[in-house]
């Protein structure tokens, strides 16, 4: 077989969304031919840790670990949070901090770490692996990002060895939905945006996420990107059972209770999905930052518990993931601590069942400049449910179109409150009598599909 390196940050047992993308392809690409070598940090700063993610990895994968330094025991300190205390992706805050000192400490993420904190183990890592290629030769490489410092090690190793490489952007780098809230410096501006360039125009080939991304790209540096969207493991999907646990059963989740001091049971198994009478379950997956805390939601929730007593026995809203402080700040305003359920995290394994115990998924967007853009890992796997979405964000953006292409469910605009009370007061009625809509999921989006269309960018490549 061929072989590929490939550059990421995230790996088992890392946990989240990042980690999602590169544990799946290199699953499959053995199958077309291509035997994947990944190098990631041996000791990253993961959001969460999930351990059920490593029986993932393809016994053919060949794993290469190195120790990485980065600044955030110096941040930590600074903001008085605790050794423990994991450092989350993006923006979200799960405990308001002082906000001189934050906006201090994003000043020197944005200027100082230029790309990112990740910046002192591109060195080390082109030292080694230059060393490790020359015993061990490749056809192909890949990065992956961000932390874009992935793409820059592999910038700097293609300089030295000649070998094609493959930019791969799961999010964009200067058009990323925080960027104008890191405090830049028009000459910190200015290098985030020369390095970007040099990447995109370095790279033999770029791969991104999505259309709107890949028009974007065009745009900037003038190349044509291939897409090659995230997606849904059939696998994952196939014979599930809902592994969902009693909270706090594992450890893995708790529950905020409302001032009753009692949450709800889950009363729906997987399969054939929930039957009238059962819970009216409305479920988001993955972290809620401020910027998908959408007021139109909140709002919409409160009047239909307040107006609509049927819908206020039956619901139930579960949010598994971390959320940012606003969120919980909204969810109290409303009024709906006595409907909601709230788990920090579930092991990606529990995930399937979880998502087809459910009655209605929520799908909200960030509301930032770059949302049309904007796709969120978990549309697959809620689409792979089959369970129908509901989504607040831009009704023109990528997201929109994935779920109208699939006829999975509904994009409302971020302020339609009439629109988004219509589709959820919809859904109850066909969840009351039994005929919820089950969709199936389109073919394309599978990662094993995708990861066939990866293996032939990469063959071209190294033809």
């Amino acid at each position: 077989m061929k072989k590929v390196l490939i550059i990421t940050y995230y790996w088992p047992p890392s946990g989240g969304a990042g980690v999602q993308r590169w544990l799946k392809f290199t699953r499959y690409l053995p199958g077309f031919g291509w035997q994947p070598v990944v190098y990631a940090p041996e000791n990253p700063e993961a959001p969460v840790d999930d351990h059920s993610l490593v029986k993932d990895v393809h016994q053919q994968v060949k794993v290469l670990k190195r120790r990485i330094w980065e600044p955030y025991g110096f941040y930590r300190r600074f903001l008085g949070m605790s050794p423990a205390d994991r450092i989350n992706a993006g923006f979200l805050s799960e405990k308001e901090k002082p906000r001189k000192k934050e906006g201090i400490s994003v000043w020197i993420r944005g200027n100082l770490f230029i790309p990112d904190a990740r910046r002192f183990w591109i060195r080390p890592s082109v030292r080694f692996l230059k060393q490790h290629l020359r015993k061990n030769p490749v056809d192909a490489i890949i990065s992956s990002g961000p932390p874009h410092s992935m793409h820059l090690i592999a910038m700097k190793l293609r300089k030295q060895v000649d070998v094609p490489w493959i930019a791969d952007f799961r999010d964009p780098w200067t058009d990323i939905d925080f960027y104008h809230q890191l405090r830049l410096t028009r000459r910190a501006d200015r290098r985030h945006r020369s390095l970007e360039q040099a990447v995109l125009k370095g790279a033999d080939r770029v791969v991104v996420i999505g259309e709107t991304m890949a028009g974007r790209f065009g745009e900037l540096a003038g190349i044509d990107p291939e897409v090659v969207p995230n997606g849904y493991d059939e696998a994952d999907f196939t014979m599930v059972q809902d592994k969902t646990p009693a909270p706090g059963e594992d450890g893995s989740h708790t529950r905020a209770e409302g001032p009753s001091g009692t949450s709800p049971e889950p009363s729906h198994k997987s399969g054939a999905g929930p039957a009238a009478g059962d819970r009216f379950t409305i479920l988001h997956v993955g972290a809620m930052n401020k910027d998908r805390n959408h007021p139109a939601f909140w709002n919409v929730l409160a009047s239909l518990v307040s107006r609509h007593p049927e819908f206020a026995r039956a619901v139930e809203l579960r949010l598994i993931g971390k959320l940012d402080y606003s969120v919980t700040e909204s969810i109290r305003a409303a009024g709906l601590e006595e409907i909601t359920r709230l788990e920090t995290y579930l092991p990606h394994d529990r995930i399937a069942g979880t998502l087809r115990s459910a009655a209605l998924l929520y799908l909200p967007v960030n509301r930032t400049p770059n949302a049309r853009m904007i796709q969120t890992g978990k549309i697959f796997e809620y689409m792979a449910s089959g369970r129908p979405v509901v989504g607040t964000g831009p009704v023109d953006g990528d997201a929109a179109a994935i779920l109208a292409d699939a006829g999975a469910g509904k994009m409302l605009d971020f302020d339609d409150e009439q629109g988004l009370k219509e589709a959820i007061l919809g859904y109850f009625t066909q969840f009351r009598a039994g005929s919820l809509p089950v969709t199936k999921p389109p073919v394309q989006y599978s990662r094993k599909n995708l990861a066939g269309r990866l293996a032939q960018i990469l063959d071209d490549l190294a033809e």
